[in-house]
């Protein structure tokens, strides 16, 4: 009987068991982590009686976890995925909203200012007008600078964000060392701790949402690598990683590996992940925004700046810049960061913008081979432009600037990264006040003399040699020359000869050119006219030559023999609006990324291209949003199926060990019935 009486004591142990489990089980449900068990029974040792062996039971050989390695690694990689596109797509929402927003964009703002020129152009000699496209350039000014202010608030976002990050995958880590420590402990004394496994790898995966990584099981250790190779934990010992200034940008923060005593910059290997999502974005997407919205200010302020110098303001002076000077020395210290560990007396670099049609979106990494040489390399291509004399005059143009020497001598090693236009939407200001000052006459004004007897049309005539604004000498020369070397007059020769031919005489009456027309059609004549000061002396180059104006301009109909006309200095008040003309038509003039060619395209198109860039960039951010996030509710759905909890299954399997315990207690009561009446009997 007490055979008997063990047996069903052991089956209502194992379904005491069953039931602890299925209530575990249920309990857990809702625990992301948690892996569903299930009791494992064998049979006990039979008892031989006689010929036969009669069994004696049941006993709890494990409590197994239902596991399956190869859909949680499944999982983890879809959950590294997810947060990466994820992450990416948080951050080029807001950018790509902010730059095609009416209210934010540059279109708009773009929109206005050539509005307000066309006003101010329909009334030149209005001070309303001209005070409202003052106006409306101080907006676009604005609009440049608030959006630069969002793109610097990311990176700073994205650095803060990138330290968060270290720190808890540094905690991540070393909660799976300890994990590893007390998981091979107890496996070698009591058995595998289920719990502990699940909480493992629910750490694991939460590590594979800050940052991609890989897992190799060793010895019951997780060992835990980074997508470069690189082991973040091995068994219970672990390397952190920290956030530090770039060595050659200090405002972008790098990703670092810290190995004892040792550092290694990750930041480039780093992939997948919230971290890889943010590194991604700030490397293909806001770096290049951002240099792509400060090339478009830089192209605005210079083409208005410069064709504004061309013209004659309402004083009859000419024509001062709107925005500030690109070349300010302010602007070109800020092109030239340092890299950190340079030599003590490297100094730095200044960057002058030569040719803003020239100027890419790309970064520049200079260093220098000598005391004198240095060699250039584009980023992030790694394009090697060739080596360089700092000392050459005049410098060399590389891609639309060249490099000159603030301060210090730099020996070879050092090196600085250059970025021509990544401050210059932060930087773009209106800097003109008085709308007197806004030049919307043509400097040369032509002139039909009061006998003319012909049919001869004159045409306007346009300055071909431009007044280059960041050249103050130049300048100084050519706007003297204007004053002072006009009125010039032309005069025709006898009518019945053909070609007919025409005298140009200077302010004195002295003859200095000549030149032939066609009677009877369109005749564009280039005219050049030596320049002198206002003593009358001769305005020389560094070689000693006189140097010369040049303007453009027509002659149609059949003049007279004696008929003249006159090009003069445009004077104060002129109703002339050509130069106003000549800035609304930078709408549609390349002047962005005019290259070899010289083809380009407009500002306003170059600013279109960086919305619908990113507008792109947008639109496959979120489809990889929701492939990924597919990706992994699919994973998720198939581990699930093999390890998590049903519910329904689980309260049915209860059922039936509630049976099983009722069974064994009857077995029980069978063998005390049995044994009771034996007694009795004897």
């Amino acid at each position: 009987m007490a055979s008997l009486i063990n047996i069903g004591m052991s089956g209502l142990g194992a379904a005491q068991s069953g039931m602890y489990t299925l209530g575990n089980n249920i309990a857990n449900a809702d625990v992301e982590s948690y892996s569903r068990q299930q009791i494992v029974q064998k049979t006990k040792g039979g008892q031989q009686v006689g010929q036969v062996f009669i069994g004696t039971g049941t006993t709890l050989s494990d409590v197994r976890r239902v596991y399956n390695a190869f859909l949680e690694n499944q999982l983890r990689s879809t959950t590294s995925l997810s947060s990466d596109a994820n992450a990416y797509l948080n951050q080029i929402g807001p950018l790509n909203n902010a730059l095609s927003s009416a209210d934010t964009g540059i279109t708009a703002a773009l929109k206005s200012f050539f509005s307000a020129m066309q006003d101010a152009s329909a009334k030149p000699t209005e001070d309303a007008s001209r005070q409202l496209l003052l106006t409306s350039a101080q907006s676009l000014a604005k609009r440049f600078n608030s959006l630069s202010a969002q793109f610097n608030q990311q990176n700073s976002n994205i650095n803060s964000n990138m330290a968060a990050t270290a720190d808890q995958i540094n905690k991540l880590t070393a909660t799976i060392s300890e994990y590893n420590q007390q998981i091979v402990k107890m496996t070698a004394i009591t058995g595998k701790p289920n719990d502990l496994l699940d909480q493992r790898d629910g750490a694991v995966r939460e590590l594979n949402k800050l940052i991609g990584v890989d897992v190799v099981e060793r010895d019951g250790n997780y060992d835990i690598y980074l997508k470069n190779g690189q082991s973040l934990v091995l068994g219970n010992t672990t390397q952190t990683l920290g956030v530090e200034p770039g060595p050659t940008d200090p405002s972008r923060m790098n990703l670092v590996l810290n190995r004892g005593s040792t550092k290694m910059d990750i930041t480039d290997s780093t992939t997948g992940g919230e971290l890889g999502g943010l590194l991604r974005y700030r490397k293909d997407t806001l770096d290049p925004a951002l240099n792509e919205l400060g090339r478009v200010a830089l192209a605005v302020a210079d083409a208005i700046n410069s064709q504004l110098a061309q013209g004659i303001d309402k004083n009859g002076e000419f024509g001062a810049i709107l925005f500030g000077d690109i070349n300010s020395a302010a602007a070109m210290a800020g092109r030239s960061v340092p890299k950190l560990g340079n030599s003590p007396g490297s100094g730095n670099l200044d960057v002058n913008i030569k040719d803003t049609g020239k100027l890419t979106t790309n970064d520049y990494q200079v260093t220098f081979t000598s005391a004198n040489e240095y060699t250039v390399r584009r980023l992030p291509d790694n394009t090697e432009m060739g080596k360089f004399d700092i000392t050459a005059d005049p410098p060399p143009v590389i891609d639309g600037f060249t490099l000159n020497l603030r301060g210090g001598a730099p020996i070879a090693g050092d090196s600085f990264k250059i970025t021509p236009t990544r401050n210059a939407a932060a930087s773009i200001e209106t800097v003109l006040t008085d709308p007197k000052r806004l030049a919307m006459a043509s400097p040369l004004t032509a002139t039909s003399g009061s006998g003319n007897k012909g049919t001869g049309l004159i045409g306007q005539p346009t300055l071909t040699s431009e007044l280059d604004i960041y050249d103050a000498a130049q300048r100084a020369d050519l706007q003297t020359g204007l004053k002072y070397s006009t009125p010039v007059k032309l005069v025709f020769g006898d009518e019945k000869t053909s070609p007919q031919t025409y005298t140009m005489f200077d302010a004195k009456g002295s003859p200095i050119g000549s030149g032939t027309i066609i009677p009877g059609q369109e005749n564009k004549l280039q005219l050049s006219v030596p320049m002198v000061d206002g003593s009358g002396n001769p305005i020389n180059d560094a070689s000693g030559t006189q140097k010369k104006f040049t303007f453009e301009m027509s002659i149609s109909g059949a003049p007279k023999g004696g008929d003249n006309y006159t090009v003069s200095l445009t004077g104060a008040g002129s109703a002339d609006n050509r130069n106003a003309q000549s800035v609304i038509n930078l709408q549609t003039k390349p002047t962005v990324d005019t290259g070899a060619d010289g083809k380009g395209i407009s500002f306003t198109d170059a600013y279109a291209k960086l919305v619908s860039n990113v507008g792109g960039k947008t639109n496959q951010a979120e489809m990889d949003s929701n492939a990924t996030q597919a990706l992994q509710s699919s994973a998720l759905t198939s581990r699930n199926s093999s390890s998590g909890v049903s519910v329904d299954e689980e309260v049915g399997n209860l059922v039936k060990f509630q049976q099983y315990y009722t069974a064994s207690s009857q077995i029980i009561k069978a063998a005390q019935e049995t044994f009771a009446t034996l007694i009795n009997s004897l």
